[in-house]
């Protein structure tokens, strides 16, 4: 019996069990342990008021309402609505973030991108950087907030894009039980369990485990199983010593799927976007060689003491360890496609990546609210330490048997060289039964070692009842030393008679950078509940994570024929916006114009000259709605629009004008549901995006061949029907008007394709 097969059988039985000892219902638990509407977006009190939803990290020294920047909190009862699974299921509902393809040193993993700015190494869990390539589950979440803009004063090295921080299921004084059991169509099935036990008067252990395995629908080669637990133990809840410690696992295996290929297979465009007008479900993997393992494991010890009413000490320490481990193959290598016998052929090949990634990180802030006569001070001291050992190497595939290529295909060297003989697929009806055997070898792997620390202050300062000014800085150093891996070196060790021996461990490259932002906010209170403001906030950029990928080392470059470290890039921000809780904080509703320049990278401004002269803007506005119009009408979600270009690019101007990748110029979504009756909620989703670019690097992807992703909108059906006080059915229908669209490209190799119609049927059991 697999993991997933074993914890399935632990699923049925414990909500089996559930079912028969059903007592009184309890309603979702709130932030405190107190209970929460389930029909609803707000966390409600014992005696009914409403509580705003905030985020957890103490560097927001303000209320959301008086924070001058766009901050989106999705919370547990959208991600559970929507039948949300994954991040990328999760952040369709915060219009303007789109998810970048994997490509050659873009890993295949959570690639997001915040205002046209790449954002994969901006992913927090509670707090803390969540490093090594991934695709994330959310079912130890409660809830996700996106900062959106430039913020490196709260998250040191980033993007300039934005960040994304995963709010983990934390342990509760209340005693609750939670079951949800999903089928559903192509071999969909999802078992979670959400238990919490009071152990006392301030102590709580909460357990969250969760299986599942399914097709991807109009993707029927395409298939998953996973599985997760994360446990947390809480002591001191209540009191002024709070220890929480949490330990976070998972596992997924998953057939990988590069989509389908661009115009470039053929050399003849054949739709206006340059995606080959292939059927959708065309796959071009191989069962008997590809495969996409990710395994996370994370321990966190998390202390709070409070002193005072005014003044709060917490220091958090994770240690974590990601696998992300796959050989894919890319429809859009292997050399340009023939045309033999009437019908067009390719030669298969692959991209993969070995890439074990462990972090330990510490944090400490030291927050709490002081005055200096009249003015009050809101204000957070903080202190991080991170370090992380990522290692990278990738696979040699060579094909003893496979499927064969016809005769008068021509196999060019480096496919016979590299690849082996064989293994053909048609172009436009690539068989998934085609089989495969040969040899699978790991490369050397390189090491990239990092280390960084960052030390700011955050200060939020009532001027008057009506007028606060936000200030913040950050100072960070980040260093960075790679080591390039030979056939016999592991982590930067050489192999010595069967040793890894550290003595013989030798650096080629290091790196270091100061760099210091900053942020200031000027806000206007025109009711208690409103605010008005105006931002300026700034980000730096290591070279290394500019294409948001740290699996690169060094960060070094050729200026005008001369090796050096590169400078970090730089944006920066301006915004000016508005925020309102309206019906009693039922609703709140944000809206907000920008600026965002991104300055300093390294471009080539002749043959064999560089310069860190590459610029480019993104202006935009972004509107957003959460929450309840009436206690029945539930809304979230909002639009954006985004008018993006690369202003100064390479030295032929191929790109520059372009709209930057993965940035489309209008975003919509809404989720909506409706209380018709007491015990039936009905709804669904509306998601729009416009024509999205695939790169701005020139050749295929843009110039004359600009490829994009073409328009689409997606809709998504919701019911929910209170069988009892303890048990309800949920039914999503997902894309229900099975709209084939793509979901992005790379604009250099291939296209991914959305997912199709699926039905999914979920009984919750709530005790």
């Amino acid at each position: 019996m697999t993991s997933a097969e074993a914890l399935r059988a632990l699923l049925f039985a414990s909500s089996a069990a559930g079912m028969l000892m059903a007592g009184p219902a309890l309603a979702e638990p709130g932030p405190d342990g107190e209970p929460q509407d389930a029909k609803t977006l707000e966390t409600v009190t014992v005696d009914g008021r409403p509580v705003r939803r905030e985020p957890r990290s103490p560097e927001f020294v303000a209320p959301l309402v008086d924070t001058p920047r766009s901050v989106t909190i999705i919370p547990q009862q959208i991600i559970e609505q929507t039948a949300a699974t994954s991040l990328q299921d999760i952040l369709r509902t915060s219009p303007g973030i789109t998810f970048g393809a994997g490509e050659g040193g873009q890993p295949l993993a959570d690639r997001p991108f915040i205002r046209g700015q790449s954002s994969g190494n901006n992913v927090f869990v509670d707090g803390i950087r969540d490093s090594g390539g991934q695709q994330r589950e959310v079912f130890n979440l409660e809830q996700v907030e996106v900062v959106k803009g430039p913020d490196s004063v709260y998250s040191g090295r980033g993007s300039g894009g934005g960040s994304i921080n995963l709010g983990s299921k934390a342990p509760r004084l209340t005693d609750f039980t939670r079951f949800g059991l999903g089928v559903g169509t192509d071999g969909y099935f999802r078992g979670t369990i959400d238990q919490n036990w009071s152990l006392g008067e301030t102590a709580g252990l909460r357990l969250n485990l969760m299986g599942a395995e399914g097709d991807v629908p109009g993707r029927d080669s395409v298939d998953y199983d996973k599985w997760g637990l994360g446990l947390s133990l809480a002591a001191g809840l209540g009191t002024q010593t709070t220890g929480t410690f949490s330990y976070y696992h998972l596992t997924s295996n998953q057939m990988p799927d590069y989509g389908i290929p661009l115009f470039t297979k053929i050399g003849v465009r054949t739709t206006p976007g340059g995606i080959l007008d292939v059927p959708h479900e065309s796959f071009y993997g191989l069962d008997d060689r590809d495969y996409l393992v990710n395994t996370v494991d994370a321990f966190t010890a998390d202390f709070t003491h409070r002193f005072s009413d005014t003044l709060t000490l917490r220091n958090v320490t994770r240690w974590s360890e990601t696998l992300n481990d796959y050989i894919v193959t890319n429809p859009g290598d292997g050399g340009a496609a023939q045309f033999v016998a009437g019908e067009w052929w390719m030669k298969r090949a692959t991209k993969s990546r070995w890439n074990p990634v462990t972090t330990i990180a510490n944090v400490t802030d030291l927050s709490g609210t002081f005055d200096t006569g009249a003015v009050n001070h809101a204000f957070d001291l903080g202190l991080e330490l991170s370090s992380e050992k990522n290692l990278n190497a990738t696979y040699s595939t060579f094909t003893t048997s496979g499927a064969a290529c016809p005769a008068g295909f021509v196999m060019s060297a480096a496919n016979l060289n590299n690849l082996g003989a064989g293994d053909c697929a048609r172009v436009y009806s690539p068989s998934t039964d085609d089989s495969w055997s040969g040899v699978i070898n790991r490369g050397p792997v390189s090491s990239n070692d990092s280390d960084s620390i960052g030390v700011y202050a955050l200060d939020s300062i009532s001027l008057t009842d009506r007028l606060i000014l936000n200030l913040g800085v950050r100072w960070d150093q980040f260093g960075v030393e790679g080591v390039n891996g030979t056939a016999a070196t592991i982590g930067g060790f050489t192999q010595v008679g069967g040793v890894w021996n550290p003595a013989t461990y030798s650096p080629v490259a290091r790196s270091e950078w100061d760099f210091v932002n900053y942020q200031v906010g000027l806000v206007f209170k025109p009711t208690s509940d409103s605010s008005v403001y105006v931002s300026y906030a700034t980000a730096s950029t290591p070279p290394t994570i500019s294409a948001g990928d740290q699996n690169t080392s060094g960060g070094t470059g050729t200026i005008a024929g001369v090796v050096t470290v590169l400078d970090p890039e730089e944006t920066t921000n301006w915004e000016i916006g508005a925020k309102a809780n309206l019906f009693g904080d039922r609703l709140a509703l944000s809206a907000a114009a920008f600026m965002l320049k991104r300055e300093n990278a390294a471009i080539q401004v002749s043959p064999g000259v560089f310069e860190q002269a590459g610029e480019a803007e993104v202006r935009g506005v972004e509107l957003g709605v959460s929450g309840n119009i009436t206690r029945e009408w539930q809304v979230f979600g909002g639009y954006t629009w985004m008018d993006s270009e690369l202003v100064a690019g390479a030295y032929n101007n191929v790109n520059v004008g372009d709209p930057l990748a993965n940035t489309p110029e209008h975003s919509f979504s809404l989720f909506t549901t409706w209380r018709v009756i007491p015990s039936l909620s009905v709804g669904g989703g509306l998601y729009h995006v416009s024509d999205s670019f695939g790169g701005n690097q020139g050749g295929a992807g843009g110039g004359a061949n600009r490829i994009y992703a073409p328009a689409h909108t997606r809709v998504d059906l919701f019911a929910s029907y209170d069988i009892s006080e303890t048990a309800s059915l949920q039914l999503n229908v997902q894309n229900a008007s099975d709209e084939a669209y793509i979901l992005r490209t790379n604009g250099v190799h291939h296209a991914d394709v959305a997912p199709g119609r699926q039905a999914i049927l979920t009984l919750n059991l709530r005790y």
